[in-house]
């Protein structure tokens, strides 16, 4: 007798992140026989099995078809099926700032232009659309999962589980007043508050978001130490952006960032450091002693001319590095799989050595790197059984594509989000045939129209 499933997904190939193949994916050979595992930990002519929103298996096609008597079979013949995208930092409601404020360095761009704006119009009702928007675009480029930081969490958990999208909401916290709060103290309350309010809901987790250290004071770091230790929650905030952040630093604290953060106890497994581009050695290996976490955001440091990051340095010291797409409002695009190309190029470049970020790590760092720094690890970022099922199946079947001599080479180089076909989030389909499932995108585009207006008044 057949065993009951939701779900059997048979795709051509399934990457299943973990565990981890050759790190030399360049070499993969595409002559394996069917149903042999390839070098990367790819496999050819495999099922994925869902029942209750978990991967129940991985297993041949054929031995699937016999084991299994599923409620429904999606036949993927020319896909790829590969873990959902990470988003390791965003700000998903800057979506309504699109365009707003190009080609200008960071400070000026937050100081004279992003902060008037958001000191004027942020809302809940702005928050909410802004993130329903950016939900559209980050599903339909196959990103499952996202960090964000913002004003009005509460406003966009309420989006994201509308959208049905699995987030990390980031406990906002500055020191200057805004629509949201006045101080650092009605921040926390208000995160917690908001914490507290939307922890049963199994798509949504938390993590504390000080902003920055020139925004953030020193009394202000340690209670959210103390109570990240305490609740078990992330710290994710940017750091070591732009070289006048260090510059502005060594004049008011004597020190550096990041050296700030470490004697204020910030530093350790449950860090996320934001950027991350002005580094020495030191600081380097010291992220890496203290089991610290990097959110890459290639294309914002770049618009912003904040710099380049020294990943292959992180790297090379067992940094765990994730890859964020920032605001849209500093990227203009939402596109992991633009951030995942750029960043093994970049690393190569920067460093001289052409397997500084091979393919197969930098799928690593889009999925599986990503959910270890938000401690989601155990339940997604690789197809393994028990994990949920947040899945994408992207088509590598286009002229455009040919020939496939190694699909995770392919999924890193060559393909984008336009080839994302399907998108399941804990087994629930959400992006079918590149159309979503649960969003009216004429809806949307009304709404941003409307924020455009307002935010040009």
């Amino acid at each position: 007798m057949k065993a009951p499933a939701d779900l059997v997904l048979l795709p051509q190939w399934v990457m299943p992140i973990e565990p981890s193949g050759p790190a030399d994916s360049a070499k993969a050979s595409f002559s394996a026989p069917s149903g042999s595992q390839h070098p990367c930990g790819t496999l050819a002519d495999h099922a994925v099995v869902v029942q209750d929103g978990r991967i129940l298996d991985v297993l041949p096609a054929a031995a699937a078809t016999a084991r299994y008597d599923a409620a429904q079979t999606v036949p993927l013949p020319t896909h790829a099926l590969m873990p959902g995208l990470v988003n390791l930092h965003g700000h998903a409601a800057m979506s309504l700032l699109r365009g707003f404020a190009d080609d200008q360095p960071l400070m000026a761009w937050l100081n004279d232009h992003i902060w008037p704006a958001e000191k004027q119009h942020v809302s809940e009702a702005l928050v909410r659309d802004g993130t329903l928007l950016a939900a559209a675009e980050m599903l339909a480029g196959g990103i499952t999962c996202c960090n964000d930081m913002y004003f009005y969490p509460q406003a966009a958990g309420e989006a994201f589980l509308q959208a049905g999208m699995r987030a990390t909401l980031g406990l906002i916290v500055l020191e200057f007043p805004s629509a949201y709060a006045s101080d650092a103290d009605d921040y926390l309350a208000k995160g917690l508050a908001m914490r507290d309010a939307l922890r049963g809901e199994p798509l949504l987790s938390f993590a504390f978001a000080p902003h920055a250290p020139y925004t953030v004071g020193d009394a202000t770091f340690v209670r959210i130490g103390t109570l990240a230790e305490q609740l078990g929650l992330p710290i994710h905030t940017h750091i070591h952006e732009t070289a006048d952040e260090i510059r502005d630093s060594l004049k008011q604290h004597g020190l550096r960032p990041l050296e700030r953060l470490a004697r204020l106890g910030l530093l350790g497994p449950n860090f996320i450091g934001v950027h991350a581009i002005h580094l020495d050695d030191a600081e380097i290996e010291l992220l890496a002693r203290r089991g610290c976490h990097v959110a890459h955001c290639p294309s914002s440091g770049l618009k912003l001319a904040s710099g380049i990051a020294p990943i292959a340095g992180l790297i090379r010291a067992g940094v765990n590095v994730g890859f964020g797409t920032d605001g849209a409002a500093s990227n203009n695009r939402l596109d992991l799989f633009a951030e995942m190309r750029l960043a093994a190029l970049l690393a190569k470049g920067a460093s001289g050595d052409a397997a500084a970020l091979p393919a197969a790590a930098a799928l690593e760092a889009a999925t599986l790197g990503a959910a270890r720094a938000l401690n989601l690890d155990s339940q997604i970022g690789s197809i393994v059984p028990g994990k949920r099922a947040d899945l994408i199946a992207v088509d590598l079947h286009g002229h455009s594509s040919q020939p496939v001599f190694d699909p995770v080479s392919h999924l890193v180089y060559v393909t984008g989000r336009e080839h994302v076909t399907h998108v399941w989030i804990d087994g629930k389909l959400k992006l079918n045939d590149r159309r979503l499932v649960d969003l009216d995108t004429d809806d949307l585009t009304a709404r941003a129209a409307y924020w455009r207006t307002k935010l040009t008044a």
